[in-house]
């Protein structure tokens, strides 16, 4: 992924931010429904996407799964977020480090945070023994990592992706 956007030459109008609010809010949404949403007509809906698309301002699409809806058929699994001091801060050893946990398939968000740990992971394992490969993988067998301290999370009351794009209404 490329994190950097040249937007110098495009810029975004209030119907290409409804857009954009409209699509995290429900990305399955019909592009008919869509461009009724905004006051525009479907083939110019479908345009704008694509530009929003190609200007790297959609990263990619995704299905929200709901754990507790899934939980009886799967599992409840096991939630964490998890702090991480590396024992030097150095380019190269932060970017060691933020690559395996990217590359781990137990890491939901890899975050580098400061002050404090260095980095911030939001974990999703099957169980506690998939957690405690997950650490002897990330934490145990990376020679670099001083200090780990975890929380298990018992309930998510709130999850959301979406970015505020819109001023709202006091």
């Amino acid at each position: 992924m490329n994190d950097e956007i040249n937007l110098s030459d495009s810029a975004l109008d209030l119907t290409d931010l409804q857009l954009l609010d409209l699509l995290q809010r429900d990305a399955g949404q019909s592009n008919v429904h869509l461009a009724q949403q905004v006051h525009i007509s479907p083939p110019t809906c479908l345009r704008r996407i694509r530009r929003l698309h190609a200007l790297g301002l959609i990263e990619r699409q995704v299905a929200i799964v709901r754990p507790q809806a899934l939980a009886h058929l799967v599992g409840h699994g096991l939630q964490a977020l998890v702090e991480v001091t590396l024992e030097r801060q150095n380019a190269e050893a932060l970017d060691a480090f933020e690559a395996a946990a990217v590359a781990h398939e137990g890491v939901q968000q890899c975050w580098r945070v400061s002050p404090g740990p260095d980095f911030v992971l939001v974990v999703a394992c099957r169980d506690m023994p998939a957690y405690l490969a997950l650490s002897q993988q990330l934490f145990t067998a990376q020679g670099n990592v001083r200090n780990v301290k975890t929380f298990f999370a018992t309930k998510r009351a709130k999850f959301s992706p979406h970015l505020p794009l819109l001023a709202t209404k006091p």
